[in-house]
């Protein structure tokens, strides 16, 4: 009867498998951040399931407040096209240590409306600043068929509130003295202070 029993278990999962496997976790969530500026509040995303070294990064800079007191420096573009920068502007008492490049054709992500992505110089360079796309950037994404450094921008996040902010930082008057070699007449005459970038419970 015991023997009987325990073969009618087996055929019963055999037949119906999903029965016998645990659930599938769900990915985890993304990490909702409040960046609060003097312009207004910025929400963002933070993927750290698809980028997460360079999501870990962002969250030990918001998580040890380097983020607080800095500012959006600088905007390429105008209207609903280009680019704000920001963050501890390579200040040595902000930053940490420079972390591996998580290239577009890792992560899956790109430069597309609202992406946050690291700036850098060399791959593996990135520490502590960041900027906002608007609209589409593509040719920031890594391109390993080009010739040169073809690694592009490391994206991590993305804003899911808050791109009028964005746009109000981008429209700022830039400085045409200001900055050296590409950046200048890109800074912002008056940067806009990041108060605040907290975890949103």
């Amino acid at each position: 009867m015991i023997r009987s029993l325990a073969l009618l278990i087996l055929a019963l999962l055999a037949v119906t498998p999903g029965l016998a496997q645990p659930p599938e976790s769900a990915p985890p969530a993304d990490v909702r951040i409040a960046l609060d500026t003097s312009a207004g509040r910025i929400v963002i995303a933070v993927h750290e399931d698809k980028a997460p070294v360079t999501a870990a990064n962002f969250l030990r800079y918001v998580d040890q407040k380097r983020f607080d007191g800095t500012s959006f420096y600088r905007g390429v573009g105008a209207a609903d096209y280009g680019f704000v920068q920001g963050g501890a502007q390579n200040d040595p008492g902000r930053i940490l240590p420079p972390i591996k490049h998580e290239p577009t054709t890792q992560t899956g992500l790109t430069h597309d409306d609202g992406a946050l992505s690291m700036a850098r110089y060399a791959p593996g360079s990135a520490t502590g600043d960041f900027f906002i796309v608007l609209g589409q950037m593509p040719a920031m994404d890594a391109h390993p068929e080009a010739p040169g450094d073809n690694q592009g921008f490391a994206v991590f996040a993305h804003v899911v509130e808050g791109m009028d902010v964005v746009k109000t930082i981008l429209a700022a008057p830039k400085s045409p003295t200001a900055g050296e070699g590409v950046m200048k007449g890109q800074m912002l005459e008056q940067p806009v202070k990041i108060l605040t970038t907290r975890q949103m419970p």
